[in-house]
């Protein structure tokens, strides 16, 4: 984890060596100083050139020592930059594949830079909640022009180096490489060998004809666009502070304060938490990363509907060759219409070509003989929730399918060891949950069952990263973690519809917390009826666990949600928007009478506390049990699954920032409600550890 130094005739190479992207770590800043310090006291030497190993130039700050002493140990970024610009001799940035973040704010740094084609190129620091810290925002507008930096470092997404290298008047680069990109920067290092003086970006201007109203502009839409995330706005600042200040060192000192100043806020500390944490998730302690994968060259889905149709586009979009399967002519034949739909819509809004629209249904195939996916590598079953439909589908595919494909299930609540069960080869069956809509929602829970091989985890993971998924590993029990937890949700939900709230209230008390959407409008757009049927099984399985009758008095009204065009809400034809019902409204009285409830005034704070606690609560007890790998696992669920906002990292991570002991005090309060299940508010015994030992879950 260090940077190497070679002499190739009168040039020096320095190599940021340290995997897997050349993090600009400790080792690797004091290797390069110390490089270009040698390069320097050497007469023979004339140029150097700064390039990196493998596959990246620079990925950026060493994520391995965020928190840590040597994060600020000198030399530190800024540090190590001022000794690139103070070279004697000039710096050729020879940059490819990746470069982002600090390995931007370093190439920055140097007298010339030379470019492999597509190189890609950003500062991502507004993804963690934070503004470039090494001087990103005052040099790229420098050599970019104002508004392309500005719209870089306010995205963060990044651009390809050709199209930066398009850009007329631009000074990023001074050399677009044809061939190998080192051997390039080789040739322009001797040809600038003896031009002085050398050039510093620091000394270019930054400039806007109309500064003031385009900053003003630009504030206004970061504001809107992000307005829960200060970090945008604070870029704002920083590029404009580039325009106006007379030295760029008083503009270095204002984008360090902001940087200090946003590190400390709960946003970034949530944003900084869900990078640390997806990154977590893909590591299961008992299955080397080195566990050989099975070859997924070939996918089969059983199902057409809604989900099966999602799923399959997913393994579509990656290119990889997939066979549905059903048992009617006609409901492939509106599968593959649905399919083609959501394609299309992607054509006409400019984000799929034409070209790649055909080749992806070029892939696809259709089937109603189980003979034609033998020889699929993995097959996916999307087919009604009910466990003798499950049966008898794994039975066929036990009998059909070649010897160790892998035999997924897309439940969502049902027992994946029966499922593995109805089969003579469990060891391949696991769970592959994916969430609705199957081709846009990240999430994808792998459920491990206890047979399930660790080849067939090691390779579902991967399939999970290539089809661009937050793969999160679940245990086997009822829901998993995400719909486990979501219960106890929505069970506080309905205890406080009978205690005086209303849907509405709820869902905006939850909306106006972050939430995508409230417990009573997504239930009315993922169908009542769905959840009824579950409560009823519970009813049998579990006779002493409490909810509200409301949910089930709605559902005897045959008000299902958006598909029976009313639910918690009423419903236009044509229209999703959530119109308040008074029929909803004279059924909930009339049951709080039956029960004997008073109504009374519910704070909004109550209301989110309740529900979001309830969630914690559970996790506590899905981590306990082992259900759940690590708190930040429950949090990628919830974060890419479930709607919760990014800003506040996730459940586990608000319970943190919140305070374990004030989670607890809550839940005490919770558990005095007559109306409400006591019980339930009993802290998991993982939280009471938690708070008796000063501890936190993340």
């Amino acid at each position: 984890m260090t940077a190497s130094y070679e002499v190739r005739g009168q040039v020096a190479v320095i190599t940021l060596n340290n995997p897997p992207v050349n993090g600009l770590g400790y080792e690797t800043r004091k290797a390069t100083a110390e490089g270009i310090e040698r390069a320097n006291n050497d007469e023979a030497i004339k140029a150097i050139v700064l390039t990196g190993a493998g596959k990246a130039f620079s990925g950026g700050a060493d994520i391995r020592e965020f928190g840590s002493p040597k994060a600020l140990a000198e030399p530190n970024l800024l540090s190590l930059i001022k000794v690139v610009e103070n070279s004697a001799k000039p710096v050729v940035a020879a940059i490819h594949s990746v470069c982002m973040g600090g390995g931007l704010e370093l190439a920055l740094g140097c007298h010339y830079r030379v470019v492999a084609p597509g190189t890609q190129v950003a500062l991502p620091e507004v993804k963690l909640g934070l503004v470039p810290g090494a001087g990103g925002t005052q040099r790229l507008p420098r050599v970019l022009g104002v508004e392309v930096a500005l719209n870089m470092i306010v995205k963060g997404d990044p651009v390809k180096s050709e199209q930066l290298a398009a850009l007329p008047g631009q000074k990023l680069f001074d050399q677009l490489a044809e061939g190998d990109v080192l051997e390039a920067a080789l040739a322009y290092a001797q040809q600038v060998a003896d031009v002085r003086p050398l050039p510093l970006v620091r000394n270019l201007k930054a400039r806007h004809p109309e500064g003031d109203a385009y900053f003003q502009f630009a504030r206004n839409t970061v504001k809107a666009m992000a307005k829960n995330f200060p970090a945008p706005a604070r870029c704002v600042d920083c590029v404009e502070q580039a325009t106006k200040v007379r030295n760029i060192d008083d503009g270095l000192a204002y984008e360090r304060d902001a940087f200090i100043s946003l590190m400390m806020t709960p946003e970034c500390k949530a944003l900084r938490h869900a990078f640390f944490a997806e990154r977590a998730a893909s590591k299961i302690p008992d299955v080397p990363e080195d566990t050989p994968q099975r070859k997924i060259e070939q996918v089969a889905v059983i199902g057409a509907g809604t989900m099966g149709g999602g799923i399959s586009m997913n393994f579509l979009n990656a290119g990889i060759p997939v066979t549905i399967l059903e048992t009617k002519q006609e409901a492939l034949d509106r599968g593959i219409a649905t399919i083609r739909k959501n394609y299309e819509a992607q054509v006409k809004k400019g984000k799929l070509k034409q070209d790649k629209y055909e080749q992806r249904m070029a892939l696809l195939t259709t089937t109603l003989d189980y003979a034609d996916i033998k020889n699929a590598d993995l097959v996916i079953e999307a087919v009604f929730e009910e466990l003798g439909v499950k049966e008898k589908v794994f039975t066929t595919l036990d009998e059909v399918m070649k010897p160790g494909a892998i035999l997924a299930s897309n439940t969502s609540t049902l027992d994946v060891d029966k499922i593995a069960g109805f089969t003579k080869r469990p060891q391949d069956v696991v769970g592959m949950h994916f969430f609705s809509p199957a081709n846009v929602m990240k999430l994808l829970e792998v459920v491990r069952g206890k047979a399930t091989a660790k080849d067939v985890l090691a390779t579902v993971m991967a399939v999970g990263k290539k089809i661009k998924k937050t793969a999160v590993v679940s245990g086997v029990c009822d829901g998993f973690i995400g719909n486990r937890m979501i219960e106890q949700y929505s069970r506080q939900a309905g205890f406080l519809l009978e205690e005086g709230a209303t849907p509405q209230q709820v869902d905006k008390a939850v909306e106006k917390f972050g939430f995508a959407m409230g417990p009573f409008r997504m239930g009315d757009l993922a169908g009542n009826d769905i959840g009824w049927a579950i409560r009823k099984r519970r009813y049998v399985d579990k006779p002493g666990m409490k909810y509200s009758a409301s949910a089930d008095r709605l559902c005897e009204l045959g008000r299902f949600g958006q598909k029976t065009g009313a639910g918690w809400y009423d419903y236009q034809p044509g229209k999703r928007d959530a119109i308040p019902s008074p029929v909803v409204e004279e059924m909930l009285a009339k049951h709080r009478e039956a029960i004997g409830a008073s109504k009374r005034d519910i704070s909004d704070e109550e209301i989110v506390h309740r529900l979001v606690f309830a969630l914690v609560n559970e996790a506590a007890h899905l981590l306990e049990e082992g259900i759940a790998q690590r708190a930040s696992d429950v949090d990628m669920v919830y974060l890419t699954g479930y709607g919760f906002p990014m800003w506040r990292g996730g459940p586990m991570c608000y319970a943190d920032t919140v305070g374990l002991f004030n989670v607890v005090q809550a839940m005490k309060r919770f558990a005095k409600n007559p109306m409400d299940d006591g019980a339930f508010w009993t802290p998991a015994p993982l939280l009471a550890r938690l708070v008796a030992e000063g501890k936190s879950f993340t």
